[in-house]
Protein backbone atom coordinates (compact mmCIF):
# COMPACT_ATOMS: atom_id res chain seq x y z
CA UNK A 1 0.00 0.00 0.00
CA UNK A 2 2.20 2.88 -1.32
CA UNK A 3 1.45 6.01 -1.22
CA UNK A 4 2.00 7.87 -4.12
CA UNK A 5 3.62 11.28 -4.24
CA UNK A 6 3.58 14.32 -6.10
CA UNK A 7 6.30 17.16 -5.62
CA UNK A 8 5.93 20.81 -4.80
CA UNK A 9 6.65 22.18 -8.31
CA UNK A 10 4.12 19.50 -10.25
CA UNK A 11 1.62 20.33 -7.06
CA UNK A 12 1.91 24.15 -7.77
CA UNK A 13 1.52 23.62 -11.79
CA UNK A 14 -0.89 21.60 -11.79
CA UNK A 15 -3.25 23.38 -9.19
CA UNK A 16 -2.28 26.98 -10.14
CA UNK A 17 -1.03 28.11 -7.11
CA UNK A 18 1.60 30.18 -5.81
CA UNK A 19 4.46 29.33 -3.03
CA UNK A 20 2.88 31.44 -0.96
CA UNK A 21 -0.79 30.21 -1.18
CA UNK A 22 0.48 27.02 -0.07
CA UNK A 23 2.65 28.41 2.34
CA UNK A 24 0.20 30.43 3.91
CA UNK A 25 -2.53 27.48 4.17
CA UNK A 26 0.44 25.22 5.89
CA UNK A 27 0.82 28.58 8.39
CA UNK A 28 -2.88 28.54 8.68
CA UNK A 29 -3.24 24.64 9.57
CA UNK A 30 -5.53 24.00 6.98
CA UNK A 31 -2.45 21.79 5.29
CA UNK A 32 -0.77 19.25 8.05
CA UNK A 33 2.54 19.70 8.81
CA UNK A 34 3.38 16.00 8.38
CA UNK A 35 2.21 16.13 4.68
CA UNK A 36 5.59 17.94 3.63
CA UNK A 37 8.20 15.48 2.73
CA UNK A 38 11.13 16.21 2.59
CA UNK A 39 13.37 13.97 0.15
CA UNK A 40 16.54 13.33 -1.32
CA UNK A 41 16.56 13.97 -5.29
CA UNK A 42 19.69 14.22 -8.13
CA UNK A 43 19.18 17.97 -7.64
CA UNK A 44 19.05 17.81 -4.06
CA UNK A 45 16.15 17.93 -1.38
CA UNK A 46 12.89 18.58 -2.60
CA UNK A 47 9.14 18.54 -1.05
CA UNK A 48 6.92 16.23 -2.18
CA UNK A 49 3.16 15.41 -1.04
CA UNK A 50 1.37 12.37 -0.79
CA UNK A 51 -0.92 12.85 -3.84
CA UNK A 52 -4.15 12.16 -3.26
CA UNK A 53 -4.76 14.30 -0.03
CA UNK A 54 -3.24 17.05 -1.09
CA UNK A 55 -5.32 17.26 -4.80
CA UNK A 56 -8.64 16.76 -2.52
CA UNK A 57 -7.58 19.42 -0.01
CA UNK A 58 -6.63 21.69 -2.29
CA UNK A 59 -10.17 21.40 -4.09
CA UNK A 60 -11.85 21.53 -0.76
CA UNK A 61 -10.11 24.92 0.04
CA UNK A 62 -10.59 26.55 -3.40
CA UNK A 63 -14.12 25.53 -3.37
CA UNK A 64 -15.03 26.49 0.05
CA UNK A 65 -12.84 29.43 0.30
CA UNK A 66 -15.06 32.08 -1.47
CA UNK A 67 -17.70 31.54 1.79
CA UNK A 68 -15.51 30.91 4.82
CA UNK A 69 -12.31 32.66 6.17
CA UNK A 70 -8.79 30.98 6.93
CA UNK A 71 -9.35 30.61 10.43
CA UNK A 72 -13.55 28.92 9.91
CA UNK A 73 -11.68 26.80 6.51
CA UNK A 74 -8.75 25.96 9.43
CA UNK A 75 -12.21 25.00 12.20
CA UNK A 76 -13.61 22.59 9.56
CA UNK A 77 -9.82 20.65 9.03
CA UNK A 78 -9.76 20.40 12.37
CA UNK A 79 -9.71 16.71 13.95
CA UNK A 80 -11.99 17.97 16.68
CA UNK A 81 -15.12 20.21 17.02
CA UNK A 82 -15.14 20.92 20.59
CA UNK A 83 -17.12 19.70 23.70
CA UNK A 84 -19.95 19.51 21.27
CA UNK A 85 -22.38 16.72 22.12
CA UNK A 86 -25.24 15.27 19.61
CA UNK A 87 -28.63 13.15 20.37
CA UNK A 88 -29.68 10.79 18.50
CA UNK A 89 -32.75 12.17 17.47
CA UNK A 90 -30.30 15.15 15.79
CA UNK A 91 -28.40 12.46 13.99
CA UNK A 92 -30.94 10.57 12.53
CA UNK A 93 -33.84 13.20 12.60
CA UNK A 94 -31.14 15.39 10.35
CA UNK A 95 -30.10 12.60 7.56
CA UNK A 96 -26.84 12.89 9.29
CA UNK A 97 -26.60 9.12 10.00
CA UNK A 98 -29.09 6.47 9.29
CA UNK A 99 -31.27 4.47 11.38
CA UNK A 100 -29.64 1.28 10.51
CA UNK A 101 -26.36 2.63 11.27
CA UNK A 102 -27.28 3.31 14.34
CA UNK A 103 -28.98 0.45 15.39
CA UNK A 104 -26.10 -1.41 14.47
CA UNK A 105 -23.76 1.25 16.63
CA UNK A 106 -26.32 0.15 19.67
CA UNK A 107 -25.96 -3.29 18.85
CA UNK A 108 -22.48 -3.61 18.94
CA UNK A 109 -21.92 -0.71 21.59
CA UNK A 110 -23.66 -0.52 25.25
CA UNK A 111 -23.66 3.19 24.58
CA UNK A 112 -25.86 5.27 27.51
CA UNK A 113 -24.72 8.85 26.37
CA UNK A 114 -24.84 11.64 23.98
CA UNK A 115 -22.68 11.61 20.86
CA UNK A 116 -19.73 13.36 20.84
CA UNK A 117 -17.48 14.18 17.61
CA UNK A 118 -15.54 10.78 18.03
CA UNK A 119 -18.58 8.59 17.97
CA UNK A 120 -20.29 10.38 15.18
CA UNK A 121 -17.41 9.68 13.23
CA UNK A 122 -17.26 6.02 14.19
CA UNK A 123 -21.26 5.46 13.53
CA UNK A 124 -21.04 7.35 10.22
CA UNK A 125 -17.69 5.65 8.87
CA UNK A 126 -19.81 2.33 9.85
CA UNK A 127 -22.93 3.67 7.44
CA UNK A 128 -20.28 4.74 4.13
CA UNK A 129 -19.15 1.22 4.98
CA UNK A 130 -22.02 -0.62 5.18
CA UNK A 131 -23.91 1.44 2.12
CA UNK A 132 -21.38 1.07 -0.35
CA UNK A 133 -21.39 -2.87 0.02
CA UNK A 134 -17.89 -3.10 -0.38
CA UNK A 135 -18.12 -5.06 3.66
CA UNK A 136 -20.12 -7.16 5.21
CA UNK A 137 -21.89 -6.76 8.70
CA UNK A 138 -18.85 -9.22 10.61
CA UNK A 139 -16.29 -6.62 9.23
CA UNK A 140 -18.17 -3.75 10.28
CA UNK A 141 -17.97 -4.90 13.54
CA UNK A 142 -14.79 -5.84 13.41
CA UNK A 143 -13.83 -2.03 12.53
CA UNK A 144 -15.78 -1.03 15.60
CA UNK A 145 -14.02 -2.76 17.73
CA UNK A 146 -10.73 -1.93 16.25
CA UNK A 147 -11.73 1.50 16.86
CA UNK A 148 -13.21 1.47 20.38
CA UNK A 149 -11.06 3.60 22.69
CA UNK A 150 -8.81 4.69 19.96
CA UNK A 151 -10.18 7.61 19.67
CA UNK A 152 -7.21 9.51 21.26
CA UNK A 153 -5.07 8.08 18.36
CA UNK A 154 -7.42 9.47 15.44
CA UNK A 155 -8.18 12.77 17.24
CA UNK A 156 -4.45 13.52 17.01
CA UNK A 157 -3.04 11.94 14.46
CA UNK A 158 -3.70 11.30 10.53
CA UNK A 159 -5.24 8.24 10.37
CA UNK A 160 -6.58 5.48 8.14
CA UNK A 161 -8.74 2.59 8.40
CA UNK A 162 -7.68 -0.84 5.94
CA UNK A 163 -9.90 -3.61 5.51
CA UNK A 164 -7.59 -6.63 3.74
CA UNK A 165 -8.76 -10.14 3.36
CA UNK A 166 -6.59 -13.17 2.87
CA UNK A 167 -7.77 -16.91 1.24
CA UNK A 168 -11.24 -14.75 2.35
CA UNK A 169 -10.29 -14.02 6.48
CA UNK A 170 -11.24 -10.26 6.81
CA UNK A 171 -8.44 -8.04 8.93
CA UNK A 172 -8.02 -4.37 9.75
CA UNK A 173 -5.92 -1.76 10.65
CA UNK A 174 -5.15 1.47 12.23
CA UNK A 175 -2.44 2.86 10.34
CA UNK A 176 -1.02 6.60 11.66
CA UNK A 177 1.57 8.17 9.94
CA UNK A 178 2.96 5.66 7.89
CA UNK A 179 3.97 6.49 4.99
CA UNK A 180 3.65 2.69 3.41
CA UNK A 181 2.61 -0.42 4.65
CA UNK A 182 3.15 -3.59 3.04
CA UNK A 183 1.23 -6.94 2.56
CA UNK A 184 2.04 -10.38 1.89
CA UNK A 185 1.54 -12.20 -1.06
CA UNK A 186 -2.14 -13.08 -1.40
CA UNK A 187 -3.73 -10.04 0.57
CA UNK A 188 -6.32 -7.79 -0.93
CA UNK A 189 -7.64 -4.17 -0.09
CA UNK A 190 -10.91 -4.41 0.23
CA UNK A 191 -10.98 -0.52 1.77
CA UNK A 192 -9.24 2.21 2.83
CA UNK A 193 -10.47 5.16 4.56
CA UNK A 194 -8.72 8.17 5.75
CA UNK A 195 -10.11 8.91 8.94
CA UNK A 196 -9.64 12.94 8.73
CA UNK A 197 -11.61 12.42 5.51
CA UNK A 198 -14.57 11.29 7.28
CA UNK A 199 -14.53 14.24 9.99
CA UNK A 200 -13.67 16.58 7.47
CA UNK A 201 -16.99 15.60 5.35
CA UNK A 202 -18.75 14.66 8.65
CA UNK A 203 -18.48 18.03 10.07
CA UNK A 204 -19.95 19.88 6.86
CA UNK A 205 -22.72 18.26 7.62
CA UNK A 206 -23.10 18.62 11.14
CA UNK A 207 -22.31 22.70 10.82
CA UNK A 208 -25.55 24.48 12.86
CA UNK A 209 -27.07 20.51 14.36
CA UNK A 210 -27.52 20.09 17.64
Amino acid sequence: METELISKKDLLDLKGISYGQLYRWKRKNLIPEDWFIRKSTFTGQETFFPKEKILQRIDKIQEMKEDLSLDDLAEVFSPTVGDVEFSTESLVGNGIISEMAFNFFMDVRNFNKLFEFEDVIQVYLIDQLLNSGEINREEARMVLDLLNGKEEIFRTKPTEIVIVRKFGVSSSLLVSNQENVLFDNGTKIIKKVSIGTVAEELKSKLMGVK
